[in-house]
């Protein structure tokens, strides 16, 4: 019977980093999912590496930080290893806010400088918002992950999908293998990355919840450079001309279902700044279920059970903070010094493990 050295439950692209990350280091790796590689969060996601602002928890900050400054070396090491283009695009943020506070980053943009980067935004309706310019990078996050998965099979890394992980296999205190409906795997390391299904793995539950997510894609819209971001809606661009307008954070547990009404609200509020979209064709709606947490920060470290591990819960940035976590993570279930502080993410912060170091 094949054994591995690690398996890792879930194909998203937290799972899918990690597998290539430690395929480098020479261990043979299995990767669990349940449905289709690459097809829940990662596939649904925006694609915009925003390491700060209010939607970064301040703890959260110096690893979203690194993990952005990874990014141009992370996607120059997987378009070449799969042959594929991401849609890597450096042009920028553009901040539309209310918030006085604008981060320590942004450079502040008059109406006249607004006009001159993006002519199609209608200056009227954010007259009462604060306009800044933010240097943020996006990405395709199905290209991305199409990317990782021809990357991780370069690398020799086994993905087997439409197979869901019932429990972690356990001898004595020790992981060895998990049972999935069809069969069991073994190895001595064992790595939950399952998303917003992690906490359904027994015997450990860990409190991550689904977030839902709607969004829509137009095509033949107005012509955009930047991402632009304002208080009720984002756009991001694509190089093959598509605008992605979203999102939204709904708690209703997992359930995928598009609602007219919602992307309609989105899209209106999406022509409030770029009026040119009414003209637009839709091209695409979807939802995706993002793995919150009580706290809005990551759960990742090992777990009260030996050999068992834990990287999960990263809520709206797993995109974003994929190449970080590889590298932490890595580092742990190596027993590297890894050089970087994770005590506020370990599963013992919700009182129902221990982390072990």
């Amino acid at each position: 019977m094949k054994t591995w050295d690690v398996i890792i439950i879930g194909a998203g692209i937290i799972g899918l980093s990690l597998a290539i990350s430690l395929r480098k280091q020479g261990l043979r790796v299995l990767v669990v999912e349940r449905g289709e590689p690459g097809r829940e969060a990662s596939y649904a996601a925006a694609g915009m590496l925003a390491p700060v602002g209010a939607e970064i928890p301040k703890a959260l900050s110096g690893l979203a930080e690194a993990s952005a400054r990874r990014y141009p070396e992370f996607v120059h090491e997987l378009e070449d290893e799969s042959g594929m283009k991401v849609d890597f695009r450096e042009q920028g943020t553009i901040l539309l806010s209310s918030n006085s506070d604008l981060p320590t980053a942004a450079e502040a943009l008059s109406f006249d400088d607004l006009r001159s980067f993006e002519p199609e935004l209608r200056v009227g309706a954010v007259f009462n918002l604060r306009a800044a310019l933010i240097g943020e990078r996006s990405v395709d996050p199905r290209l991305l992950t199409a990317a990782a998965i021809k990357a991780a099979r370069h690398r020799e890394v086994d993905i087997s999908s439409g197979t869901e992980v019932k429990c972690l296999l356990v001898s004595g205190d020790r992981a060895i293998g998990v049972q999935t409906e069809r069969t069991s795997y073994s190895a001595g390391t064992v790595v939950n990355c399952a998303g917003a299904w992690a906490g359904t793995v027994p015997p450990h539950r860990f409190p991550v919840r689904p977030v839902k997510g709607q969004m829509l894609a137009v095509v033949q819209g107005p012509a955009l450079k930047h991402v632009v971001r304002s208080d009720k809606v984002y756009v991001v661009p694509r190089s093959d001309g598509r605008l992605v307008i979203g999102s939204t954070l709904e708690d209703v547990g997992y359930n995928k279902d598009i609602s007219v009404n919602t992307i309609q609200s989105l899209f209106q509020a999406a022509v409030e700044l770029l009026p040119e979209l009414e003209k637009s064709k839709k091209h695409d709606a979807w939802a995706g279920l993002r793995p919150g947490t009580p706290d809005h920060l990551p759960v990742m470290g090992e777990t009260s059970t030996p050999g068992y591990f834990v990287a999960t819960g990263h809520y709206r940035d797993g995109i974003l903070l994929s190449p970080i976590t590889a590298e932490v993570m890595t580092s742990i279930i190596l027993d590297l010094a890894s050089g970087r502080e994770i005590a506020n993410f370990s599963p013992s912060r919700f009182g129902q493990d221990r982390a072990r170091y």
